[in-house]
């Protein structure tokens, strides 16, 4: 019954438009000041308890480490070069414009972020060339989901604070399911293109392909600094989101300089307002996720599940039902904080991979960042385009098809997700 009481409120407080976060922390003080005797005391000090992690710190790192990248220039050079690999073959600037949001995304871990940086530039451009403009934005702000999925990834670092998940498996994870929808985003651009005509760029000579490498370098070096030295255990997923935000001030500023000095106050505030705004959220998703075990309500779902024999399998067709149908109302943090403490001990009874069971998650997230109401990269590819958000929506929504079939193979060939972690841990396959 308690279970009933506490979800029918969080969703009457949501109807009214109330933020996520603050009625997720209105639900628990009401619940726990009318139904429960639990003394306030607890509430507070499980509050700092579940801040207490130090994998949390990675978060306001990979952000401002990203806002440096997208101001600084490196989505430039990273589409130079990526132009000069691929840009001879069919769809060439929409392939580039694919395979740049891959390189960036390895170094940014936000998605919108990723959609900013590459679609500012190759949206517009694609367009000069001929392209038509809902295929453009169809194709960049859909390759910009990467940017959650190819680690770092600020998503994938909320889900281990939420499940107690290791953050390095998880980016590791993230890897190969990463480049294969980066393969495959490719791979449908070159179909299309050579059916309808789209344009070629004149094939890059070895000593432009040289140049621009060269040219990107220290953005691509990010990529070694970050996964390089995680897994040579030079330091941990936390350090190097450290490590990667002092290395993206020093590249921006003293390297490109294409951010002044005068410039770094304004990144800094941007950076601390989104990091303050994905805390606050994580607070109160701690004390809901805090209210929800005291009432034992995932453990009661899980028994009920195992009582009812529903497979694995089924489970993880309701979940990604589920999440799809959040997506439609919740930005992914939001999501992630508020579900994954309740599906997560369901999944684990199940026998469902802590790791894999990430990787689901954070591919629903991706799809859930492309469709209307709430996608966030649907609205950054219509400000960028200058089109409407009906006109958008039908721009995307063959790649939301696309989006959603590549989730369930995921879903259910987990060797995608686990072959790496596996061989890298030495794991049984």
């Amino acid at each position: 019954m308690s279970g009933w009481i506490i979800f029918i409120g969080l969703i009457l407080l949501m109807l009214t438009g109330m933020p996520i976060s603050i009625a997720l922390g209105l639900t628990v003080l009401a619940f726990l000041f009318f139904m429960t005797d639990m003394p306030v005391e607890i509430v507070s000090q499980r509050l700092f308890t579940g801040l207490d992690q130090f994998a949390i710190m990675a978060i306001p790192f990979f952000i401002l480490a990203g806002s440096f990248l997208t101001h600084g220039g490196v989505a430039r050079r990273m589409i130079r070069f990526a132009s000069a690999l691929v840009g001879h073959l069919y769809g060439g600037l929409a392939m580039a414009g694919v395979f740049a949001c891959a390189l960036f995304a390895a170094v940014s871990g936000s998605s919108p972020a990723t959609v900013v940086a590459i679609g500012t530039i190759l949206i517009p451009a694609m367009e000069k060339q001929g392209y038509p403009r809902r295929f453009g934005v169809g194709a960049i702000g859909t390759a910009g989901v990467l940017g959650i999925l190819i680690p770092p990834s600020i998503v994938m670092v909320i889900y281990s604070v939420s499940t107690n998940t290791s953050v390095g498996k998880l980016f590791i994870a993230g890897i190969v399911p990463g480049l294969l929808l980066a393969a495959v985003l490719m791979g449908i651009v070159w179909v299309v293109a050579k059916r309808r005509g789209y344009p070629r760029m004149p094939r890059a000579g070895l000593k432009e392909i040289v140049a621009s490498f060269w040219e990107a370098i220290w953005g691509l070096l990010l990529i070694v600094v970050v996964i390089g030295g995680i897994y040579g255990g030079v330091f941990t997923p936390t350090e190097a989101a450290a490590m990667s935000a002092v290395y993206a001030f020093v590249i921006a500023v003293f390297v490109y300089r294409d951010l002044k000095l005068s410039d770094v106050p304004r990144v800094l505030l941007d950076a601390a307002n989104m990091s303050a705004m994905l805390l606050y959220i994580i607070t109160n998703a701690i004390l809901f996720s805090f209210l929800l075990t005291s009432e034992n309500i995932p453990q009661a779902m899980a028994q009920w599940i195992i009582d009812k024999h529903l497979s694995a399998w089924v489970f993880l067709m309701g979940c990604n039902v589920l999440l799809l149908i959040a997506g439609n109302f919740m930005e992914p943090s939001s999501i992630v904080l508020l579900l994954a403490p309740i599906l997560f001990p369901v999944a684990v009874k199940l026998g469902i991979d802590p790791i894999h069971f990430g990787i689901i998650m954070t591919i629903n997230m991706e799809v859930g960042l492309i469709h209307p109401p709430v996608g966030l990269n649907l609205y950054v590819a219509s400000g960028i385009a200058r089109m409407g958000l009906t006109e958008t929506t039908i721009a995307f929504a063959p790649w939301i098809v696309i989006m959603v079939l590549y989730l369930l193979l995921v879903t259910y060939v987990p060797d995608i997700a686990m072959w790496l972690p596996n061989a890298v841990y030495h794991r049984p396959g």
